[in-house]
């Protein structure tokens, strides 16, 4: 072959391996870029995979947060309405004294009015109410706890007497604070005791006086009866002043014991369902009639339904307004006297009130007033409040003195009501 020959087929081979690597050059750059192509759809779908299952746990996440603070929500209203419904006292304080909580039965038991703003501390708060304020200090300061304690509280308060329990928060552990008190009202309690004690009291006070008073009743008769044998016509007129006293007197010792006979007699009732409205005006009427000059006795307010003896009560209800009337009389006073009744559903109760506008009744005299034979009157025997007393002790109910808002006298007297009074009774005006 000729050199030109050559040199065409070296150009020919040249031209094919430049073919040949461009070929091959294209072939990995297809491959490459097929390789790319599928890296990438596998790259998207795992990453919308990945966005999907993310999205998901966020959603999860969101449904849990929201049913958390559901339960939390249903869970803080259900301690809140426990709270509220309990009818113990319930106040927490944390370690500096600040109340934390106060629940609604509490601020009744206290005398304090809702949607009033009150003190944040509790010893601004207990202000008026001492004894408690100084088991919650002792708790407080002690860490210890105080079980079932029995406290009487001083006036004005609702519940004049308390069971208390204050328990440290945290127990008695070092860095613990805090208390929690639950308190009860028992004054329904100690005055059922009252009433009991009062009772057998007045049983011991009947067995042993009865005996004693009747033989001072035959006593009496016979001084009387020789009394009456003599002739005063036949004494020298300077005796004749002396058989009169003895005279008037033990006829006025007769009567006196013949009182007491009656109110050391046990009660015997006749019990029957009554309008305490219906009683209380009648005893109103009777007492009308022996009001001087331009005295008022008015009644007002609902009494519902009690089982009681209708003679008894009467009886009780003309003491006591007589009572308030010759309080007044006595005084000089114009007398203005007002009966007003009130029903306590709660504790099933009518409470009646007697308020005068008379002197009133001294507070060392408050509790005596009740005693047989204990008067403040220059002429009184000492029995009418003393029957007041036991004729209501004897239905179940209870008597106390305090004062009117006139400055005078207010006897309040408290019976159960019974079962068959309405819910509502319209106000009785006269």
């Amino acid at each position: 072959m000729n050199p030109q020959a050559y040199a065409l087929l070296g150009l020919t081979a040249i031209v094919a391996v430049l073919v040949g690597v461009l070929v091959f050059a294209f072939m990995r750059f297809a491959a490459a870029a097929r390789d790319t192509r599928q890296h990438l759809r596998e790259s998207g779908g795992e990453s919308a995979m990945l966005a999907i299952a993310l999205q998901e746990s966020v959603q999860k996440l969101r449904q849990q947060e929201r049913a958390m603070a559901e339960r939390a929500e249903a869970s803080e209203r259900l301690s809140t309405h426990i709270v509220n419904s309990i009818t113990a006292g319930l106040l927490v304080v944390d370690p500096d004294g600040q109340v934390q909580t106060l629940n609604p039965a509490g601020r009744r038991m206290l005398g304090i009015r809702e949607g009033v703003k009150q003190p944040t501390h509790y010893r601004d708060l207990l202000a008026g109410a001492d004894p408690l304020e100084q088991a919650i200090a002792e708790c407080l300061s002690t860490r210890q706890a105080i079980m079932r304690r029995a406290l009487q509280m001083p006036e004005p308060i609702p519940a004049r007497h308390l069971g208390v329990t204050v328990s440290p928060l945290g127990g008695a552990e070092p860095g613990a604070g805090g208390a929690i008190c639950l308190f009860s009202d028992l004054t329904a309690v100690m005055e059922l005791e009252e009433q009991l004690r009062l009772k057998e009291t007045l049983a011991r006070l009947g067995e042993l006086t009865a005996g004693i008073a009747h033989e001072f009743r035959n006593g009496l008769a016979t001084i009387h009866g020789y009394g009456r044998l003599i002739d005063p016509a036949a004494l020298p007129s300077q005796f004749r002043p002396y058989i009169e006293g003895i005279r008037q007197e033990t006829q006025a010792l007769g009567q006196v014991v013949t009182n007491f006979l009656n109110f050391a007699r046990p009660t015997q009732l006749s019990l029957a369902t009554l309008d305490l409205g219906a009683v209380i005006a009648r005893a109103a009427d009777d007492i009308r009639h022996e009001m001087p000059g331009t005295g008022t006795l008015d009644v007002r307010g609902a009494f519902g339904l009690v089982e009681g003896d209708d003679v008894l009560l009467r009886q009780a209800f003309l003491n006591l307004l007589r009572n308030a009337l010759e309080a007044c009389v006595q005084a000089g006073i114009e007398p203005h006297i007002v009966v007003e009744g009130t029903i306590d559903r709660g504790l099933g109760q009518a409470r009646v009130t007697v308020n005068d506008n008379g002197p009133g009744i001294r507070e060392d005299q408050r509790d005596r007033i009740f005693q047989p034979f204990f008067t403040t009157k220059a002429s009184g025997t000492g029995l009418g409040l003393a029957l007041v007393q036991k004729i209501v002790v004897t239905h179940n109910g209870r008597v106390a003195a305090g004062v009117s808002p006139t400055g005078g006298a207010c006897l309040q007297v408290t019976l159960p009501v019974s079962a068959a009074s309405p819910v509502a009774l319209p106000e009785v005006t006269k």
